[in-house]
Parts: structure tokens; C-alpha cells; sequence
């Protein structure tokens, strides 16, 4: 019987090029995951020849990459963000703005196929002229070999490690410090419970540029006894931080489908998020959420006292936990990649 010839795929990458980006992360563990699970079906090369692959997957909207995308490559493209998603995230004068919104339209259709992390942006795409047929719905994940969850005895240990108060319920935020992630709303909850202790992860990935990047550079440096920036965290070290804390809270105003909120499920502690449309198609029915700063502060306060909301909160991790397994999600990319072949 014949050797069957494994499909060569050409992961093209630079998001790993800023710092604690989640598009970054969620590249890694795609990659990972095809390594890992498809090594009988498939060959992984990164920023190589695409002439010698069967497909070429675009993972960030770099200049270099639009002209590998031509009408001799199988391209496949994935959509971390939209144009209107940048709102919030970076400051650009508005003609580079829009001229960067323009570019990013172009290279999504000028893909062959595109990879969306959210059903919820499909019609969008639909209304910039991308075909449905040629969009695919494929979530997130994270590796549960590095999220998961630990004894009670090591999360506190972790706190001593890095000098979190023992006796505190302890909130977590992560993400790139940015108007867009929530991150002035995250402290004006903070000012409404100065019993509860809150840590954010993540910095200025895009300095200067990054939206609101003066204000909140001015609030992060005012002395609050019950918060801490921590900054940019080097991936391997994350899990730690999740596990040495009592819930995550993302009050970001939006997501596609945050690498965040799967770690923090991964390591077993409850979640929090505003209340978006968009996380209703990935959420899995209910999850906790709120809409303003008053309302966050509340269901915080209620978590942090009530063992029985706490459970629930935690049976709510766990299910995203089980359905966004690595298993489940390389199933979909296996069947999706040899779908494109086979056509």
C-alpha cells in the first residue's frame, strides 16, 4: 500500500512580533494543536516557500503576506479582528486610519477562504462582499497541558510567590492596556471595593499609538492600594496568575473570542464579561455578565460572598473548559483542511 503524502501547510506569522497580543497566542496554539494531534496528515513549515505547500495560512494582515496570496494558492486566512474592532485599540491620524481599515479589507478578499473565531462576525464580512460560502467558523482554544487547574494548597503558595495578600478575593483582567479592553471601568470597579484585590495583566503592546494611551498611562500610575499592574507577562508564567486568583473579569467593549477568558476557564476559575451580543454564540448558553460599572461591582461582591453563585460560576467554567478542548477543536481544523484539498 502506498505512503499517503501529508498535506503541507505554510503558517505565514508575525504575531508574535508585539508582545501579549492574543492573536499571537492563538497562532502558537494553532500551530501547536497541528503538530501535535495531525502529525500523520500533515506537514507544518512557517514563512516558507508557499510554492511547496498545499495551503497557505494566513494567521496576520502583514504587507508580505498579501502577494503570497495569489490565484495559484489554496489561501486561507484568519480574521482576529475587523475594522471597526480597531476602534479602541489603536490611534492613527483618520486618513492612516482609514487607508489601514481599507488595506484590511483588501487582504481578507483577496484570501481564498477565511477562518473566522466568532459566528457572530460572518454577516459583517458578508457586508464587505466576502461570499458566506467561503467563510468558515472555527473557535479558539488554549492548551490545557499549561492552563490548568491546581490544588488549593499551590494557589496559595503562588500568592506568596508573588506577594498577592493570602486573605483577599482576588480579581484578575488581562489584556492589552487600551480603551477598548474596559481598563477604566476595571478600576472604577477596583475604587468600589477596596476590600477586594485586583491584578491586570498586560501593558502597552503598541505604546505611543494605543488609544487613550495618555489617560490611561496617568491612571495606572496613581497609587491604588488594592490594584496592580503587573504588565506584560511572559506566556509560560500566565497560568500562575490565573491560578493564584478567584474569578477573571474582562469589562472590554470588544472581543472576537478572547484567548483570555479560555485560559482562565482552562485553569478553573469563574468568569465575568460586559454584556455583548457577541459572546452569546460562543458562551454557551448563560455565563455571567453586567453592563455598567455598578453592576459589575455587584455580581463581584455577590461572587465573592455567596459559595453557591461562586459553584455555579465555576460549573459555568467548566463546561467552556470541556467544549473548547484541543481534542474537539482539531477535529474541525482536520476535517477543514482536508475539505479544502479534497476540492
Amino acid at each position: 500500500m502506498p505512503h499517503k503524502r501529508k498535506i503541507v501547510i505554510d503558517m505565514l506569522s508575525h504575531a508574535t512580533s508585539a508582545p501579549a497580543q492574543g492573536v499571537g497566542s492563538a497562532y502558537l496554539e494553532q500551530k501547536a494543536l497541528i503538530e501535535d494531534f495531525g502529525m500523520d496528515d500533515f506537514e507544518v513549515m512557517v514563512n516558507q516557500s508557499t510554492k511547496k505547500a498545499d495551503i497557505v495560512h494566513v494567521h496576520s494582515v502583514n504587507p508580505g503576506f498579501y502577494f503570497k496570496m495569489n490565484k495559484k494558492t489554496l489561501s486561507v486566512c484568519y480574521v482576529h479582528f475587523l475594522p471597526e474592532t480597531l476602534k479602541g485599540s489603536i490611534r492613527l491620524p483618520r486618513p492612516i486610519f482609514s487607508l489601514f481599515c481599507r488595506y484590511v479589507v483588501s487582504f481578507y478578499k483577496r484570501a481564498k477562504k477565511l477562518v473566522v473565531v466568532n459566528p457572530c462576525f460572518i454577516a459583517p464580512l458578508k457586508k464587505l462582499g466576502i461570499q458566506e460560502e467561503n467563510i468558515t467558523y472555527i473557535p479558539n482554544f488554549v492548551d490545557e497541558r499549561l492552563f490548568h487547574q491546581v490544588t488549593y494548597e499551590r494557589k496559595f503558595a503562588l500568592r506568596k510567590l508573588y506577594d498577592i495578600p493570602e486573605d483577599r478575593f482576588v480579581v484578575i483582567g488581562v489584556g492589552q492596556v487600551q480603551t477598548r479592553k474596559g481598563v477604566l471601568d476595571f478600576l472604577h470597579v477596583a475604587e468600589e471595593n477596596p476590600d477586594i484585590f485586583f491584578l491586570w495583566l498586560g501593558g502597552f503592546s503598541f505604546k505611543a499609538i494605543t488609544d487613550g494611551y495618555a489617560e490611561l498611562k496617568k491612571e495606572m500610575e496613581k497609587k491604588r492600594e488594592n490594584v496592580r499592574f503587573v504588565g506584560i507577562v511572559k506566556r509560560e508564567k500566565m497560568p500562575d496568575y490565573y491560578a493564584l486568583s478567584d474569578l477573571f473579569f474582562l469589562p472590554s467593549f470588544n472581543e472576537l473570542f478572547p484567548m483570555s477568558l479560555l485560559e482562565a476557564c482552562s485553569v478553573g476559575i469563574p468568569y465575568l464579561v460586559r454584556d455583548l451580543d457577541l459572546y452569546r454564540p460562543i458562551l454557551l448558553g448563560d455565563y455571567f455578565k453586567a453592563a455598567d460599572v455598578s453592576s459589575f461591582s455587584k455580581t463581584i461582591r455577590e461572587l465573592s460572598k455567596d459559595k453557591e453563585k461562586y459553584s455555579e460560576g465555576l460549573d459555568l467554567s467548566k463546561r467552556i473548559r470541556e467544549k473548547y478542548c484541543r481534542k474537539n477543536v482539531y477535529r474541525l481544523w482536520k476535517q477543514y483542511y482536508l475539505g479544502l484539498v479534497a476540492k
